[in-house]
């Protein structure tokens, strides 16, 4: 004889709905008036779509430490919101090009600030002219922005798998890659106009400078060594700043070229011992992967090299007790650089990297008050 088939029994508000003890209450709130569909079986659970939930409260009493629902209620107590960048005000778009642009981290713009102030000091013999600390200044803040946005946009795939970088607007497409490219564009153009201005000396070397900073973000894939490329593009602002000053690159000028890509150098190590776990999983290069153990050594070496640098431009240029006071106050900084890193820690790396700032201050500062009272 035929088996009798059984028919499934319709949900009603009845039926047992949690094992939860007596002591505890679960309330569901339903945006929709309709019952909810039966529990479908086991096996159907990737393919099912729930009824969408404007609430779900749970109360519950101390007794019940944890509630575990079914894999279809599950995620029903988070929202996830996309939003698309053709769809956000221009107040969103603005914000979004200035979070590209790291306005809201100035401290990349000081560290290639300074060094250009040194040059600008040492080769006007003091202040400079209105028009060249506009141009430089300007240059300064157009073309480390224009570095940035370059360099997120050549990260685009990478920068979602690392920690400090998976949230900024390329990795989250809150701004698409060809809004970043004009920006970028734009930025560079505007740069370049700034330095239409300069004399023909000048002009010819901000080429070779928009090169090296349109290159540096893709280094990283190609040689473990893209800090020393990044010192160079950040370094080239001083023997510019030379030409424009005295429309020659003197000696000096050089000597403190290697200064800067080799302060440059230690700096950004720092900086890349903070993400380097992340970079050695997701393939990319730097100095702080090939360095290895011996990284705080070669720092060191770096940072001394530096100070060496610095004194013999301060003896070459006649400069006196000032602009050596403010070397000794930046090599108490380089030692406590070393303190912070001794453990590796990614939070104290950053703070030596941070701390870098400081260095380049208290070098223009010395030179600022050795052409000013001497």
């Amino acid at each position: 004889p035929q088996a009798p088939t059984k028919t499934p029994q319709p949900h009603t508000s009845t039926q047992k709905t949690t094992n939860l003890p007596a002591s505890s209450r679960i309330q569901i709130s339903m945006a929709s008036a309709q019952a909810p569909p039966p529990i479908p079986p086991e096996s159907s659970h990737t393919s099912y779509s729930p009824p969408k939930l404007a609430i779900l409260t749970l109360r519950a009493s101390t007794s019940c430490n944890r509630v575990t629902f079914p894999p279809y209620q599950r995620g029903f107590s988070t929202m996830t919101t996309l939003t698309s960048p053709s769809s956000i005000t221009l107040k969103q778009r603005l914000r979004e090009y200035g979070l590209l642009m790291r306005v809201d981290r100035p401290v990349g713009t000081l560290l290639l600030l300074w060094p250009t102030l040194w040059a600008l000091w040492i080769a006007a013999r003091g202040w400079p002219s209105l028009l060249v600390m506009t141009v430089f200044c300007g240059g300064v803040f157009l073309m480390r922005s224009a570095g940035c946005v370059i360099n997120d946009y050549a990260d685009r795939n990478f920068d979602p798998h690392v920690t400090r970088t998976k949230n900024r607007p390329l990795a989250q497409k809150r701004v698409s890659t060809k809004e970043a490219l004009a920006l970028a564009a734009g930025l560079a153009l505007t740069a370049f106009a700034l330095v239409l201005s300069m004399n023909p000396l000048t002009i010819g070397m901000s080429t070779v400078g928009v090169l090296l900073a349109g290159t540096y973000p893709f280094m990283k894939r190609y040689t473990h060594l893209p800090q020393v490329h990044l010192g160079v593009a950040f370094g080239w602002a001083i023997p510019m700043a030379f030409a424009a000053t005295l429309n020659e690159v003197p000696v000096t000028a050089w000597i403190l070229f290697l200064v800067t890509v080799l302060w440059t150098t230690a700096y950004d190590t720092m900086y890349g011992m903070v993400d380097r776990k992340d970079d050695v999983k997701i393939g990319v290069k730097s100095t702080a992967i090939l360095f290895g153990r011996a990284d705080r050594a070669i720092v060191g070496l770096l940072q001394l090299a530096v100070v060496m640098g610095l004194a013999l431009v301060g003896w070459r240029e006649g400069l006196s007790v000032p602009y050596f006071m403010g070397l000794a106050i930046a090599s108490m900084l380089a030692v406590y650089q070393q303190y912070l890193i001794r453990d590796r820690d990614e939070k104290a790396c950053f703070r030596a990297f941070l701390n870098n700032n400081g260095f380049g201050a208290a070098i223009f500062a010395g030179l600022f008050a050795d052409f000013a009272f001497t």
